[in-house]
């Protein structure tokens, strides 16, 4: 694997990181949404990556980084909430909130950020060893 196959991947792996953090941005931002254009409250989105693959001599796979694979409702059941005076409460007073838990979304916006940062010190990491690889062939 090349210099730039490992700048490949760790730009593949930023990119699933920031597709991820936006979906957690969605989420967070709809944690309280109770109608949606679809009807009823917001459904939490997941998302799932997938790797990449390239084929080499000898039909040898080799990793070449990560891609988002679908963003997909999460199937939980929404959040009964005992508020008689929002409108869409039902007759016994509840109203049906968002499967959105604002503590799990904010941990995996922690994670996804270290999983960022991971890339960027991965792909900074491979910009030296070019540049002191250069420095070496002009000495």
């Amino acid at each position: 694997m090349g210099s730039f196959s490992s700048f490949d991947i760790s730009a593949s792996g930023i990119s699933a990181q920031r597709a991820r953090m936006d979906v957690i941005a969605n989420n967070i931002a709809n944690a309280d949404t109770t109608r949606t254009p679809e009807g009823g409250p917001y459904k939490r989105q997941r998302i799932s990556f997938c790797s990449i693959y390239e084929q080499t001599i000898g039909n040898r796979s080799v990793p070449a980084g990560v891609q988002v694979a679908s963003v997909t409702q999460d199937a939980t059941d929404y959040r009964m909430v005992y508020d008689p005076g929002h409108p869409d409460a039902d007759g016994s007073g509840y109203v049906k909130s968002p499967n959105v838990n604002v503590v799990e979304e904010m941990v995996d916006m922690i994670s996804a950020t270290r999983a960022y940062e991971a890339n960027v010190t991965a792909m900074n990491a491979t910009k030296s060893m070019v540049a002191a690889g250069i420095e070496i062939g002009r000495g």
